[in-house]
């Protein structure tokens, strides 16, 4: 009876343990003041290329790293992200006043991304290759997509994401804009490129 209750004992202490190594092992990240950080969406018309780009958006993520080693990236077990269409420019004010009316700014102020799944692949050192699963939601519409991100566990601790991400502005009901009354009209492909930078 002393040995089973010993038994039942330290079979306790064992899942205590790894229940707190685990929660160890998750952070929740947020996007860090530096100055890598970038989002831009691009794409071609009939006279130019266009991108509009912003540096100002919010994400957090929940990462767990590998058993005794925080700098080997093993899971994302929960990511969202936010961008305001206003804060996204050109440079040229018809340019991003197009662009923001054909993405509905007005009601719709927020492109965002919320996560349903990821599976994480090691790259060999601090390097790891993320496919994310989730709703991306641009001008009111929400659509299930899957992105590749390259992550780097920085030696500060940081984790930085760089990725892209092909989308077609109609599958959101956005009408691709044109300019100069008409004469000038873009393309409905547009591509969505990032680098985030997270801190604990």
């Amino acid at each position: 009876m002393k040995k089973y209750i010993t038994q039942i004992l330290t079979l306790m202490m064992i899942c205590i343990i790894g229940s707190s190594y685990s929660l160890h092992a998750q952070s929740i990240y947020k996007i860090a003041n530096a100055k890598e950080n970038d989002l831009k969406l691009s794409g071609i018309s009939t006279l130019h290329n266009w991108s509009l780009e912003t540096k100002t958006f919010t994400s957090e993520a929940q990462f767990g790293f590998k058993p005794g080693n925080e700098h080997q990236l093993a899971s994302i077990n929960s990511l969202t992200f936010s961008v305001a269409v206003s804060s996204l420019k050109s440079g040229k004010n018809g340019l991003d006043k197009d662009a923001h009316n054909a993405l509905k700014a007005d009601p719709y102020r927020n492109i965002f991304y919320t996560q349903l799944s990821a599976t994480v692949t090691s790259a060999g050192g601090n390097k790891s290759l993320v496919k994310t699963e989730g709703n991306l939601n641009i001008a009111g519409v929400t659509k299930k997509v899957t992105i590749s991100v390259d992550c780097i566990v920085n030696k500060d601790g940081t984790v930085t994401a760089t990725g892209s991400y092909k989308l077609k502005m109609t599958d959101y009901g956005v009408k691709p804009p044109s300019l100069l009354f008409g004469t000038v009209k873009t393309s409905e492909d547009v591509a969505l490129t990032f680098t985030f930078v997270y801190k604990k």
